[in-house]
């Protein structure tokens, strides 16, 4: 008889949507619970921002193999062409559909950034890779900062040089303005609409970890070789990995525009250390886990936030619980353990 029950593979992602779906769940109840004060509510959009990030920076380390240290230059792309598309069309579209179509084009322009700096980035590997995408976040950065991109009645002006070489009319309106960055972005970002990104991208990388193209690229970070040998295509499945990984940063990037008031592309908020914070949700999750990432995202995310009463103490806290996650995580008797006490997984029964 053959055994109509889902496989082992499945239950693990369905355990892992259904804590997403939960925690959404739990965090809903408890705000209408008034149990969410104004602090803890104003980070639960950064939560969702991180933890997809998480999920897109793991599909690149822990299941294709490849160390990127430029995600942060992915989330840039995505933020700032969602907060212009916003911006441009703030007097002339509604909320909800200018909100889904910035996300869809942060989307889309991160996507291409991905796959136009992936065809010379992904012919290297190791350290090499690291420090070209590493550039590539600061490149990006930057450019931002010296861009100047206005709008009138004779349609867009761009220069890279200064506001004044814009030469628009009096009804002009400025929408990148340099270091300055993009002020007025609509704040359309929501609790909820950060949770349906995360799901979406959860779902998609789940689907395709388990599809015959996600076993390809996991048999390419395995050994490069052995999957050469047996004809798998190893650059096309690279840039597919590294694609897709890109299009779910430029979404999250976009939600994190549409949370700020000012977008500017600070080192804080773009630069290298933000993609290394997103390396250490990987690691300290499980590389190759999406449900370890999330929760990592989640957990390093909160601490310094809600232990900021007892002051510089926190950060030996947060550096406790680093240390911890990380024997944890990594010790086979613990993961043997937790997975021996997974809420998620049933019993598996032999059928005869």
């Amino acid at each position: 008889m053959k055994n109509s029950k889902l496989t082992k593979q499945s239950k693990d992602n369905l355990g892992t949507i259904a804590m997403v779906v939960i925690i959404y769940i739990i965090v809903q109840i408890c705000s209408a619970a008034g149990l969410v004060n104004s602090h803890l509510a104003g980070l639960l959009v950064p939560l969702c921002v991180y933890a997809t990030m998480a999920v897109a920076l793991n599909l690149v380390v822990g299941i294709l193999g490849e160390l990127s240290l430029g995600h942060a230059g992915f989330m840039c792309v995505g933020a700032f062409s969602a907060a212009f598309f916003s911006v441009a069309h703030a007097d002339t579209m509604n909320t909800f559909p200018r909100f889904i179509i910035a996300i869809l084009i942060g989307g889309l322009i991160a996507g291409i950034f991905g796959f136009l700096i992936g065809i010379p980035v992904l012919r290297l590997n190791g350290d090499y890779l690291a420090i070209v995408t590493l550039a590539f976040g600061e490149i990006i950065k930057n450019i931002m900062n010296v861009l100047y991109i206005g709008m009138d009645e004779k349609g867009y002006h761009f220069s890279m040089k200064s506001a004044n070489d814009l030469t628009m009319t009096e009804n002009g309106k400025m929408i990148i303005n340099g270091p300055q960055g993009i002020t007025g972005t609509p704040y359309d970002a929501t609790f909820t609409a950060g949770f349906i990104i995360l799901l979406i991208a959860v779902i998609v990388v789940l689907n395709l970890i388990n599809s015959r193209d996600g076993r390809a690229i996991m048999a390419i970070r395995d050994n490069r070789i052995a999957a050469e040998s047996v004809g798998i295509p190893v650059t096309r499945y690279k840039m597919l990995a590294f694609t897709m990984s890109a299009v779910i940063s430029g979404c999250a990037g976009a939600l994190y525009a549409h949370n700020l008031a000012s977008l500017i592309a600070t080192p804080a908020r773009f630069g290298y250390n933000m993609s290394i914070l997103f390396l250490v949700f990987v690691v300290l999750g499980g590389i190759g886990s999406t449900r370890g990432a999330i929760i990592a995202s989640i957990i390093l995310t909160l601490i310094p936030e809600v232990l900021r009463f007892i002051g510089d103490f926190r950060l030996l806290i947060y550096s406790i619980v680093m240390i911890v996650m990380m024997i944890v995580n990594w010790n086979p008797k613990s993961r043997a353990f937790i997975e021996a006490h997974n809420p998620f997984k049933k019993k598996e029964k032999e059928v005869k």
